[in-house]
């Protein structure tokens, strides 16, 4: 076990074995001796490491097992340790927090030029890459863009002058998808997962005015075990290379900010917000997460600063006359201000911006403060030239314009968490987010292809197993803490594509959809089903709320016969409204076009076959009562892993890559408007 300072409680003994203990599956605690008498029940594990309550036999078992080596450590200088920390709560400066910027040019390396230790002293590279973005297409060396394992970042900070007496704290947005953080030579953070936040207290490695370098190794590494998953292959010439099932480029890097930030001593470190509608009051529950106990006052403000609500306490249930909710399309936020007080004097203040707002589900219906919603818009996808998977915001800005003139009033975030910026945006513009994890490629169906040739178990021992659950179960945690305050998020998608008509999918999927549903019991919760998985066969989607289909009929099941394919959209709809009865989402259907290529015919890659595709689905979709919104795949052009099927990246959006309109854009934005969020009919 590594030494990283002085433990003062028991807490803070399980907070640094639970940091430097290598888990296994759920039971195990590999690190103490296999023959420790008591290593499970005894040990307060529940199968979910953040919910790990130590027993006091635990603690014996624990002091006796590491000797005296905890009496050594307790005699350390008691100095303040880095400890690591999974953010709930969005950087924001107040009046009690500030925040500097670590976005720019860093030193950077790959493995192969770093160095075994680049972390002890200065990174010895002529490289310099953008923070934030993906690495690969920065370089014009091919043996960046396509190196598998680590890389590395670096470079010097300086705490403000200020900041004495703060908590000091270093937060990523998103590194994807392992790393491993460094303040000079003192690891403090390491973090599995590539698209949800993750920071470091550093207050006892620097102080207030002092410079100190950050040191970020970065792997691109997928595993049977990791969210996505994949696999790696070394050829004879030593050669090694990333294989996954997500039709994606595999983007790596520090692609979203950097930021130093501070907080008081004793500060705010959580809030929930969650809304309800009796007539036109909203009442609002917030619950306020002190990371000590303290003295709270919440307040709610109008959007223009006008106090509607106030109490004294950490759990409280506010009430506001004459809401204005959040609509979809007429946004409406009020601001959260919470306060820790102490007599007179407010010592940390943090204000979170929340809409009120209900969803639900009615029959075949998907409700949105109690009236039928349908949506339109896209799967999308966080990729840009240059930039890969780095945020943008002046792509964020267009993106979200392109939505507006096309019609579409809504999004999935495919195949993983967006940006926070993202989601503020929809919140502050009212568009409305299904919100998805990395979860996908969960299918190993897809080796034996749409013939159905034989393949390899997904769900298995040797494939998808119990480690793999537990790293899903952790990106599902992640997701939900970071976004659950968002008015926009108005579903949970845990998966894209799984083999949900495989053995093992139920036993896999069942706790996964327990844990969501604990965790955030007020908004539905979903899947994409992939082709392979039929009314007939799906195993898992009565444990869901709604039915969400990936489908490509007239794409990869008959290809140009698009009679034949508006034929088999509507047995499935039909198939899957009687059997469920529940409410459908077409979450993908989509055809490739190739921008400029034009033909009389129904020819396949043409601008106009994907635009009679497109017509033909939606002639199903308004047969079908069950049917409550088209995500159409793609948003625009993006890339992907080589292939002979793949010409530049999957062509499949309605813009190309760089935001031009295909011909397709064009009729979408007529049939959307019209709708305007508003179920179609095939009267109409």
């Amino acid at each position: 076990m590594r030494r990283t300072g002085w433990l003062e409680t028991s807490h803070d003994l399980v907070d640094r074995l639970h940091a430097n203990t290598v888990w296994s599956m759920p039971g195990n605690f590999v690190g103490l001796p296999t023959d420790c008498p008591q290593r499970d029940e005894r040990l307060g594990w529940t199968g979910d490491i953040n919910a790990f309550a130590p027993t006091a036999a635990f603690l014996h078992d624990v002091r006796g097992v590491l000797g005296s080596w905890l009496d050594d450590l307790a005699a350390e200088q008691r100095r303040s340790v880095p400890r690591r920390r999974t953010p709930v709560l969005k950087p924001r400066c107040t009046a009690t927090r500030e925040l500097v910027g670590l976005d720019g040019l860093w030193r950077f390396a790959t493995s192969a030029s770093a160095g075994p230790q680049p972390w002890t002293g200065p990174l010895d590279t002529p490289l310099e890459a953008a923070v934030p973005a993906s690495y690969n297409d920065l370089f014009t060396d091919s043996a960046i863009r396509d190196h598998v394992g680590w890389v590395w970042y670096q470079r010097t900070a300086r705490v403000p002058r200020g900041w004495a007496g703060e908590r000091v704290m270093l937060r990523f947005d998103a590194v994807t998808h392992e790393a491993k953080v460094y303040v000079d030579e003192h690891l403090v953070a390491e973090h599995v997962g590539g698209y949800t936040p993750f920071e470091a207290d550093i207050t006892g490695l620097v102080g207030a005015g002092e410079e100190f370098r950050v040191t970020v190794g970065v792997s691109n590494e997928l595993t049977n075990v990791t969210i996505p998953p994949g696999t790696i292959t070394v050829a004879q010439d030593g050669r090694r290379a990333q294989k996954y099932l997500h039709d994606f480029y595999n983007y790596a890097g520090i692609a979203r900010s950097v930021r130093l930030h501070s907080v008081p001593a004793v500060h705010i470190d959580d809030i929930t917000v969650t809304t309800g509608l009796d007539g036109t009051t909203g009442i609002v529950d917030c619950s306020v997460g002190t990371s000590t106990s303290a003295a709270v006052r919440v307040r709610v403000l109008d959007a223009d600063g006008t106090q509607v609500a106030t109490a004294e306490g950490a759990e409280k249930t506010l009430r506001i006359d004459d809401v204005t909710p959040w609509r979809p399309g007429a946004a409406h936020l009020y601001d959260l201000v919470a306060e820790i007080v102490d007599g007179d004097e407010v010592t940390d203040t943090y204000t979170q911006p929340f809409g009120v707002r209900t969803v639900g589900i009615r029959g075949r219906e998907f409700l949105i403060n109690g009236e039928p919603f349908y949506f339109t818009g896209f799967g999308k996808h966080e990729d840009t030239p240059v930039r890969g998977k780095g945020h943008d915001d002046a792509y964020l800005v267009h993106d979200f314009q392109l939505m507006e003139w096309i019609g579409a009033n809504s999004f999935r975030t495919s195949h993983y968490p967006y940006a926070e910026e993202v989601l503020d945006f929809a919140d502050r513009h009212g568009i409305v987010v299904i919100d998805e994890t990395a979860a996908v490629g969960l299918n190993l169906a897809v080796e034996g292809g749409l013939a159905g040739r034989p393949h390899r178990p997904t769900f298995s021992p040797d494939t998808f197993n119990d480690d793999t659950r537990a790293a899903h179960a952790q990106a599902i945690r992640e997701l939900v803490a970071r976004d659950k305050n968002h008015p926009s998020v108005v579903m949970w998608c845990i998966a894209n594509e799984p083999s949900s008509h495989e053995d093992g999918a139920r036993e896999y999927f069942e706790p996964l959809v327990e844990l969501t549903r604990r965790l955030d019991p007020s908004r539905p919760v979903s899947y994409a089903a992939v082709m392979f998985a039929t009314y007939r066969n799906d195993r898992i989607a009565d444990l869901f709320d709604i039915v969400c289909l990936n489908r490509y009929y007239g794409w990869y099941v008959a290809t140009g016969d698009l009679a034949t394919a508006e034929t088999y959209m509507d047995m499935e709809l039909r198939g899957w409204a009687e059997k469920f009865d529940k409410p459908i989402l077409v979450s993908e259907y989509g055809a490739d076009a190739l921008p400029g290529l034009h033909s009389v015919w129904d020819m396949p890659w043409t601008e106009e076959y994907q635009l009679a595709y497109l017509q033909a689905n939606h002639r199903a979709f308004d047969r079908s009562e069950a049917v409550v919104g088209e995500h159409v795949w793609n948003f625009a052009d993006f890339q992907t892993s080589n292939g002979i099927h793949r010409v530049d990246g999957n062509r499949k959006g309605v813009f190309t890559r760089d935001r031009r309109p295909k011909t397709a854009a064009h009729a979408l934005r007529s049939r959307w408007k019209r709708l305007a969020g508003r179920k179609p009919s095939w009267r109409d």
